[in-house]
């Protein structure tokens, strides 16, 4: 039995597919990469892959974590050449590391998400600079949260580790945050951009932003780094 740690990403091709499917998507390639994955015991038994955080539909991603287990021994070239050959267009194989069995599962791990917003540039920067000063020096700021089955209310500043940053380049802005992961909750960055426009008004083109993880962390570092 030996266990690798995966880091792929999620291009445009693949947008808007859910995490189940992408996690379907990955078992498929692992399986026509004849990598000897190992699987669960029981009635129902599943592939031995297990990811960091799901990422929602619609947003890309440079940096997706997935650990795997092979129930035989097979060195890491092998592995991270088989595997990347399998995979279909839209998802790339970044790096492969082998890591201890005994290792915590990603999801209980992982507290941070980084993420880059482009949108078309409508505006001054001076006056989206203002907007995001009069943001980010805001201690609380609470929002609605409505599913199907219920209404909630949540803070959202609590979720924010460091100030959001917008640079320029060419027609387009990219704003840059930090969001945190919590085993009781976290923030979405569509959400952050709604509160941008309904209570600063920002007038973000937000139905245009497109939206890409850059990175996901355990107390400042890498997934790829924390085994």
């Amino acid at each position: 039995m030996i266990k690798y740690r995966l880091e792929i990403t999620k291009g445009e091709p693949v947008r808007y597919i859910s995490h189940l499917d992408f996690a379907a998507l990955m078992q498929r390639a692992i399986c026509r990469a004849h990598l000897p994955a190992a699987y669960s015991e029981g009635f129902n038994p599943h592939m031995k892959i297990a990811f960091a955080s799901a990422l929602s539909v619609g947003i890309t991603s440079t940096c997706e974590y997935m650990d795997l287990e092979l129930k035989k021994d097979m060195c890491q070239p092998e592995v991270f050449d088989k595997l990347r050959k399998a995979l279909p267009p839209g998802v790339k194989l970044l790096q492969v590391k082998q890591i201890d069995l005994r290792s915590k599962a990603l999801m209980s791990i992982v507290d941070e998400a980084s993420y880059e917003i482009t949108l078309p540039m409508y505006d001054d920067a001076s006056k989206l600079q203002n907007t995001l000063d009069e943001f980010n020096k805001m201690s609380e700021i609470v929002i609605v949260r409505e599913t199907p089955k219920k209404r909630k209310e949540i803070e959202i500043k609590q979720y924010l580790p460091k100030k959001i940053t917008f640079s320029t380049e060419k027609n387009n802005l990219k704003l840059n945050m930090n969001i945190k992961i919590t085993s009781t909750g976290t923030a979405k960055p569509n959400e952050i951009l709604e509160v941008l426009n309904d209570k600063f008004t920002a007038n973000l083109p937000i139905e245009q932003a497109l939206i890409c993880r850059t990175g996901l962390y355990s107390k400042g570092k890498s997934l790829i780094d924390n085994d």
